[in-house]
């Protein structure tokens, strides 16, 4: 598994797929994240909350996501309505779904419900749940859940729901925090992540550094990624 995994927020469906295509070639990529934003919980809206009919529609017609034998799905669900959007994202090959802590009341109900609906479908078996948490948010607000979840995403940024934000230096210390007391839970970072900071969060012991706007601004995400990946080896990860 890579270091570096691709986020996309995809304004339309012939984007998302054209995305996913430019980052599954890439040999380093076995992992993309698709950002999904209802437009209330964070703003602006994404596809496909932009256009509802078009998932429906590739649901009816049975449609999956590309590459699956070789691309696993990270679904980044920043909406209200998380546990009907999951079903929608596993019905076509998402493995690892990622609830925002600040999305639900009751996340524990959240998620128990998620894995009792979906698991007669063959799919709690298959897939990685995990918590997104926001850079103002208390620690306490996910502590309930994390014998519940597979990895914890921090944001790196204030603002979510879109990309090529400022990187905010107060995830440092809550990266240290949780990982001090819970190291055996895997920690990733989305939102902010470029090479200034990215060595810092490696040396604090995050799995994976999810990145957006940072791999197509030069051109060359493959070279932005090889870039990245170099930190793997400079850290023994």
């Amino acid at each position: 598994m890579g270091l570096v995994v691709p986020a996309v927020i995809p304004s339309s469906r012939q984007e998302l797929w054209e995305k996913l295509e430019l980052f599954s070639k890439i040999p380093s990529v076995s992992r993309i994240q698709i950002d999904v934003v209802d437009g209330r919980f964070a703003s602006p809206a994404s596809w496909p909350y932009t256009a509802p009919e078009e998932m429906q529609k590739i649901l009816l017609e049975g449609e999956m996501l590309p590459q699956l034998h070789e691309i696993e799905y990270e679904i980044d669900l920043m909406c209200i309505d998380a546990e009907r959007a999951a079903g929608n994202w596993l019905a076509l090959g998402a493995s690892r779904i990622t609830f925002h802590a600040e999305s639900s009341t009751n996340l524990l109900g959240l998620l128990d419900s998620v894995k009792k609906k979906y698991g007669s479908n063959g799919f709690s078996s298959l897939v990685s749940f995990g918590i997104a948490i926001n850079i103002e948010s208390d620690l306490v607000l996910i502590k309930s859940v994390l014998d519940e979840i597979e990895y914890v995403q921090f944001m790196g940024i204030t603002k979510i729901g879109k990309q090529g934000q400022l990187f905010d230096e107060r995830v440092f210390e809550k990266i240290r925090t949780f990982h001090s007391r819970h190291p055996e839970i895997p920690v990733q970072v989305d939102g902010g992540v470029s090479h200034r900071n990215a060595a810092e969060l490696v040396k604090l012991g995050v799995s994976n550094l999810i990145i957006g706007s940072a791999l197509v601004r030069g051109g060359s995400p493959s070279a932005a990624i090889a870039k990245f990946e170099e930190l793997k080896s400079s850290f023994g990860v």
